[in-house]
């Protein structure tokens, strides 16, 4: 991926469109029936001839066609694009999601306010990976390769002793949107261990989630890493192991209460 991520890295292909002859009630219907859509392009073959949001059905005839209340100055995105001007687009103009076009003015796509912060967790995460890497390289002395895979939850072994219920709640919030972190696993002579990630491990376990992406750190001989012992030491041998503390505060949210 390059340095600067661009709108057709991110974007959704697969689109779901209306046609301008569509009446408002059938339009409603698919928008009331679908994953969270608030608005549809409206398409003419393969070109963009608008875009109809709820607001714009709320008040109109169920039996008027679509292209008399859609809406037609429309705001679009180039799959070149940069995702951080698609995002100061989609801040600034109050769009949760763009159309992308390409240079016919065909219909490639579309990006929402979801995939702008998709792709700058993801472009955090190889950074921590990155930091571990040159970590357990100078203090193993050791090489290691980097590898990009689905890891089974139940298989994980956690370094982290617990969780906080609250922080707990804003990853299950991710899990169902989408917008989950991968984790950053070392998998040290086949026993995966957790480095990073431990409240999302928590939350795609309790929702029922079997696996998850994540970056996989693979040392090429075998090294007795701090973590493990800290495992050990804890008890704990899945992510089950992990507690819950739901009777204290996380410490960033104690912080805040003070500095205000």
């Amino acid at each position: 991926m390059s340095g600067k991520p661009t709108v057709g890295e991110y974007m959704t292909r697969e689109v779901e469109t209306v046609s301008p002859d569509e009446t408002v009630a059938t339009v409603a219907r698919r928008m009331a029936d679908s994953d969270g859509h608030n608005g549809f392009p409206v398409t003419q073959g393969r070109t963009v001839e608008g875009f109809v949001s709820a607001g714009d059905l709320l008040l109109a005839d169920d039996d008027a066609p679509v292209f008399t209340v859609m809406t037609e100055n429309l705001i679009v995105a180039h799959p070149d694009m940069k995702v951080t001007d698609a995002a100061r687009v989609i801040l600034r103009s109050g769009i949760q999601r763009l159309p992308v076009v390409d240079d016919a003015d065909n219909l490639v796509g579309i990006i929402s306010n979801t995939d702008v912060v998709r792709s700058q967790i993801e472009r955090a995460t190889p950074g921590k990976v990155g930091k571990l890497m040159r970590t357990l390289a100078q203090i193993h002395g050791v090489d290691l390769d980097e590898e990009r895979r689905e890891v089974e939850i139940a298989a994980l072994t956690p370094t982290q002793a617990r969780v906080y219920a609250d922080e707990l709640e804003g990853r299950q919030y991710e899990l169902e949107h989408g917008l989950a972190e991968p984790l950053v696993v070392i998998d040290n002579g086949g026993t995966l261990y957790l480095a990073d990630g431990h409240h999302r491990a928590m939350a795609a376990r309790k929702a029922g989630i079997e696996t998850m992406d994540a970056y996989v750190i693979v040392p090429r001989t075998p090294v007795e890493l701090g973590m493990a012992k800290t495992a050990e030491k804890e008890g704990l041998r899945v992510v089950e192991d992990i507690e819950i503390v739901d009777y204290a505060r996380h410490p960033l949210v104690e912080t805040t209460k003070r500095l205000q």
